[in-house]
């Protein structure tokens, strides 16, 4: 969604929405070391009132967000509405259950090239075709990890120089 923050609206900062589920950049080392089958832990104090249930959307800045979005609608596939955002559903086919979270420290170098303070991860129905769009429209894919006990992961950088995170979830195995 592009539109004018109420606040900011006498000086027309845009800002880009996007309302996504997303697994939000959980390091491959970290997922890892979970066993593939863990289940997501159950929500701190669910019986209380008064704590985040998920993530309902991701918004960021950008310096022309008109073309960050076709950027991303163009190159990865964003399904974008006629309101400028995406609304990514939890319950796509072979969509993961759950989103992640997680804070880094500062000094992290997971983000590099990057010099952004964020960095999203997209779960991707299928890796290979993904990236084979990306080579044909030249982006460059700057690391491919295809042996991870979660998935298959790629990293490339969007049009303003933020790092994404490409991940394919590790699909069950058939009997």
């Amino acid at each position: 969604m592009i539109r004018q923050h109420p606040r900011t609206a006498h000086v027309a900062r845009l800002v880009v929405a996007v309302a996504i589920a997303v697994t939000v950049a959980t390091p491959a080392s970290t997922l890892a070391a979970e066993p593939a089958s863990a289940a997501p832990a159950p929500a701190a104090a669910a019986a209380t009132p008064g704590h985040i249930t998920g993530i309902g959307g991701v918004f960021f800045k950008a310096q022309d967000p008109k073309a960050l979005a076709a950027w991303y609608r163009d190159v990865l596939g964003m399904p974008l509405a006629p309101w400028g955002g995406a609304a990514l559903r939890y319950d796509a086919p072979a969509h993961p259950p759950a989103a992640g979270w997680s804070a880094f420290p500062a000094a992290t170098g997971y983000f590099a090239p990057s010099t952004s303070t964020f960095m999203i991860n997209y779960a991707v129905d299928d890796l290979d075709a993904l990236v084979a769009k990306l080579e044909a429209r030249h982006v460059p894919v700057l690391k491919r990890m295809d042996d991870d006990t979660s998935g298959r992961f790629a990293w490339v950088l969007d049009p303003e120089g933020n790092k994404v995170e490409l991940w394919e979830p590790k699909r069950p195995a058939r009997p």
